[in-house]
């Protein structure tokens, strides 16, 4: 069964589009109400055209819509340096998602931790992005020595 974004428009919000001129957790200018004005259209930003979302993939198991998990898991891995105390420093990959200011504990989604650890036997934490600015790294059980 292949997914669709259908009224779910919730990462034209929450992600920043740079194109755009446009932060994170703002509506683009291109969403009036419902959807996108300029999908599929040539004036639709190349960053927006490229991007896409984990749910969408289907890699996301018993996860629900976005804008019903207040979600938005980014396809496209990145990373976070890690500093210890000897002030040594690792990159880490992160699998980002992307929570409005309004649903800052949609993390504690079960269905969102149970999609973590999956991805932390492979060495890949999860980064909540509640703006450009702010965030969390959670460290899924497997990450840890004790589990």
């Amino acid at each position: 069964m292949q997914r669709r974004c259908g009224e779910c428009s919730l990462c034209c919000k929450l992600l920043p589009v740079r194109a755009l001129d446009k932060p994170a957790g703002t509506r683009c200018r291109h969403q009036p109400h419902s959807g996108c004005a300029v999908y599929g259209a040539e004036v639709m930003p190349r960053a927006c055209r490229l991007w896409s979302y984990r749910w969408l993939v289907g890699d996301t198991g018993a996860l629900r819509r976005p804008d019903r998990a207040n979600d938005v898991i980014d396809l496209w891995p990145d990373f976070v340096t890690l500093q210890d105390t000897d002030d040594r420093s690792t990159g880490m990959p992160v699998v980002v998602i992307w929570v409005g200011s309004r649903h800052q504990h949609a993390n504690r989604d079960p269905a969102l931790r149970d999609f973590l650890p999956r991805h932390a036997v492979e060495g890949v934490t999860g980064l909540v992005r509640f703006n450009s600015q702010d965030s969390i790294v959670l460290f899924a059980p497997p990450m840890s020595a004790d589990g």
